[in-house]
């Protein structure tokens, strides 16, 4: 067997795509539904560098219109606010707000992020005060529950929390008890002729999420921490299993880039619009977005945009 067939054999076998999709000459281009930028870990702060990279990423989107219809807001709105003082959430929840009204007219389909979470490491813990953990957030995102769907033609999204308290403390990267419920149901909801599109801020699946670090453990082994990649992965893969039409997952959280293809789903982390939490590039990802073109047969393209 001559080694590029071993190579195709090999990763047709273990279900994990890493050659490029070679789309054959005869075939013609799919139609193109619809176009959205997908834009994640933005963490704004009262600084220059945040401010003028939130307001420069969001100018650069609106130019795309009216190609380009929607936003989608991967979570990580603001710098942090877990461990924050409620004075210092509100500076940046206000111009957070205040960015995205003055620079964007398109509409925000919003996910949670863990740093857009109020209280869980703040020592003592304000558990009583109303806005207490992912209520400050919901209230500024627009949002009823931290998970949920909407429909784009035969395109159906849905947005999970991937964000959930330790009893010990800190947070973990996994669904509660209800959400994945909710999930097996509207999954069973969703027309079988539909293609579904699965939003989590955490990544399901990433190898981004091993990579974290930059380096390996002393024993040589890749560290993907609880908080890093979904530690239900694989609760997960058994449900996505029963339905075909789930076709790709789109996350954030790492701050770098990546494509994994995994029993026909394709799992994109799409950096971070902030890069290296305004500092510059993280590893090798400088500040970006991602733009994507979603497809009637149910496929997909990616471009990561440098808006800088």
């Amino acid at each position: 067997m001559k080694r590029k067939d071993f190579l195709k054999t090999s990763v047709a076998a273990a279900g994990l795509s890493v050659l490029p999709h070679l789309a054959s000459a005869k075939s013609p281009a799919p139609g193109k539904s619809f176009r959205f930028a997908f834009i994640s870990d933005i963490h704004i702060k009262p600084e220059k560098i945040a401010e003028e990279g939130m307001t420069r990423s969001l100018q650069h989107i609106q130019k795309l219109r009216p190609e380009a219809e929607f936003i989608i807001m991967g979570g990580d709105a603001i710098y942090d606010s877990l461990k924050a003082t409620k004075e210092y959430t509100k500076v940046q929840w206000d111009l957070y707000q205040s960015i995205l009204k003055k620079e964007n007219v398109l509409p925000v389909y919003n996910c949670i992020g863990n740093h857009d979470i109020f209280g869980w490491y703040n020592t003592p813990q304000v558990t009583a005060d109303p806005l207490y953990g992912k209520a400050w957030a919901l209230k500024e995102l627009g949002l009823s529950a931290p998970y949920y769907h909407f429909n784009k033609g035969k395109w159906d999204f849905i947005v999970l929390d991937s964000t959930q308290q330790r009893p010990e403390g800190g947070y973990i990267a996994k669904l509660d008890e209800d959400q994945f419920q909710w999930l097996e149901k509207k999954l069973a909801e969703i027309p079988s002729d539909h293609f579904i599109s699965i939003i989590s801020h955490i990544p399901i699946l990433s190898i981004c999420a091993g990579l974290y670090f930059g380096k390996n453990d002393p024993n040589g082994d890749l560290r993907i921490q609880y908080m890093l990649m979904h530690t239900d992965f694989f609760r997960i893969k058994e449900l996505f299993n029963k339905y075909p039409n789930i076709k790709n997952c789109l996350s954030g959280h790492i701050h770098l880039e990546d494509e994994v293809d995994y029993n026909n789903v394709r799992y994109f982390c799409n950096g971070a619009v902030s890069g290296n939490l305004w500092k510059g590039p993280y590893y090798e990802f400088g500040p970006a977005y991602a733009l994507f073109d979603f497809y009637e047969d149910g496929s997909c393209k990616r471009e990561m945009v440098s808006y800088y």
